[in-house]
């Protein structure tokens, strides 16, 4: 029984064998065998989520296991029960409690704090390290590796930023350019821990508050919806703030070959423009269908891990050889 609530959960194997499983699962090369056959598994949703939750039931059920959906209201949290109760409570009836707050992490620490049932953060305030390994398992599929890749960032550095901080920077030679809009950049910490990984790597995480001076010649150009589910803005003008991080089609000038991704909801217009997110570089609705076989890897791992594939997608060409998917 194990748990996923941060990035920073995985060793650096963990997490290069969950983009690789994902990736597999993407790719049709290995058909699930019900490892969740028997098991129960809980979604609660406090948010709306229209991949993560579907990617979790879909994937579920496609493992073997059963399924209780849980909305904002259902539970007793809304009358004052703890967090670490509520953690006992459906520990005795759940195998797995995957759980979309956009609150505290310290809230889904307070779920696991028992020894039966796995949680899995499908978002909280601080990371959404499900959507990571969801790009990380599209990398692996697009380009068939996740090393030396050069990844510009450009939007608010909210969570999904953070976890993909968290994440690329375990890959040895990944460049990743983050440009946030002043005020709205990652958080120390996360900096903190990201170069400390980096640096241990080989990988370069750089962060700037503008888009001036943009490095030339990357793989991808990723960014998310600027206002984010369950967070508001301190700045009553923020539009303006962000309207320079805006990704259109001008930064193909001097990166024709890279690709572009999105988490998605996207806001065409807003944090991108629709020549953009429905071109032909663009690869978010792929992104989002591997939300579905990440989330499978994932459930795999957390409960079982001695059926999970232990490929590296960056050093293990084998199995992996037929990823690449068609461009």
């Amino acid at each position: 029984m194990r748990h996923l609530i941060s990035i920073d959960d995985l060793t650096d194997a963990e997490l290069r064998g969950l983009a690789g499983r994902g990736a597999e699962f993407s790719a049709g090369l290995s058909a699930p065998s019900a490892p969740l056959a028997g098991q129960v598994v809980g979604v609660y949703f406090a948010k709306t989520s229209t991949r993560t939750r579907t990617a979790f039931s879909s994937g579920s059920l496609r493992l073997g296991g059963s399924l209780i959906a849980y909305g904002p209201g259902d539970l007793q949290l809304n009358t004052g029960e703890s967090t670490e109760d509520t953690g006992r409570v459906l520990s005795g009836m759940l195998d797995v409690l995957v759980a979309r707050t956009a609150g505290p992490e310290a809230e889904l620490r307070g779920w696991a704090a028992q020894d039966r049932m796995s949680v899995v953060n499908a978002m909280s305030a601080e990371e959404h390290p499900t959507q990571a390994l969801t790009d990380l398992t599209t990398l692996v599929r697009y380009f068939g590796r996740i090393d030396g890749l050069r990844i510009l960032y450009a939007g608010e550095g909210n969570n999904t930023a953070a976890a993909l901080a968290l994440a690329l920077s375990r890959f040895p030679g990944v460049e990743f350019e983050v440009r946030t809009p002043p005020g709205y950049g990652l958080t120390a910490s996360v900096l903190e821990r990201a170069r400390a990984r980096a640096a241990r790597s080989g990988a370069r995480l750089v962060e700037r508050h503008d888009m001036d001076d943009l490095p030339e010649g990357f793989d991808v150009v990723y960014t998310t919806r600027w206002q984010t589910t369950g967070t508001s803005k301190p700045d009553a003008n923020w539009r303006e703030i962000f309207a320079p991080f805006q990704v259109t089609a001008d930064l193909w000038r001097t990166s024709p070959g890279a690709v572009f991704m999105h988490d998605l909801p996207a806001h065409r217009g807003e944090e991108v423009t629709a020549d953009v997110l429905d071109g032909p570089r663009s690869i978010a609705f792929a992104q989002a269908t591997n939300k579905m076989h990440s989330a499978m890897a994932v459930l795999e791992f957390v409960r079982a891990p001695a059926r999970a594939a232990s490929a590296d997608p960056v050093t293990a060409r084998s199995p992996l050889d037929g990823l690449v998917a068609a461009r």
